[in-house]
């Protein structure tokens, strides 16, 4: 068993996780010793729970459109790693999902991108990657805004959620400035 099988099954046997084994459910991330890009975003949906594929929704559309790569190129664990600062769909809160487990990217994902020493490009996706990698000392969208300033490891975004349309349509910049160099960075990466 490889390294990174080694850390998976450790991950599904830790007793934090019980919860989601007696639900039935599988870790939903992806990750290989080749991987490029690491995006890291913020929990998986509930589709993306039941069928074991991260982004397996309209935001993910949306985010292969922003990035200008196929399903192919996304799914391929030796271009994307694909971590979400939780890797089990955390459940549903009053508006939207609850929010990722603080305590499960510190002790997971430094294990997991160790085993991958390729990354070239770190694609932030939301607050709460943000908070954990950048720790930012503005607003989410002033953070995307400055995305030069954690360049060439570093990219933040906003979640492609098509329920951020408020967001982008009160942001015009992000898809005439941002998207263009988003474009050109990943596939500098890949």
């Amino acid at each position: 068993m490889t390294k990174l099988g080694r850390i998976r099954k450790a991950l599904m046997a830790d007793p934090a996780n019980a919860w989601a084994t007696e639900l039935g459910y599988q870790p939903v991330y992806t990750a290989a010793p080749d991987a490029r890009i690491a995006v890291i975003g913020q929990a998986p949906g509930k589709r993306a729970q039941e069928t074991g594929i991260p982004f397996n929704d309209p935001s993910g559309v949306r985010l292969r459109a922003w990035l200008a790569v196929t399903d192919e190129q996304f799914y391929n664990p030796n271009l994307f790693a694909i971590l979400p600062m939780d890797f089990y769909y955390p459940g549903k809160a009053a508006h939207g999902d609850l929010p990722p487990r603080p305590d499960f990217a510190p002790k997971w994902h430094p294990q997991i991108l160790h085993e991958m020493p390729k990354i070239q490009l770190t694609l932030l996706i939301g607050s709460y990657a943000q908070k954990r990698y950048l720790n930012p000392k503005t607003s989410l969208t002033e953070t995307v805004r400055s995305y030069q300033t954690y360049l060439p490891e570093m990219f933040p975004l906003v979640h492609p959620s098509p329920l951020n349309f408020r967001w982008q349509s009160k942001n015009p910049w992000f898809e005439a400035e941002v998207l263009p160099v988003l474009r050109s960075e990943v596939h500098k990466a890949l």
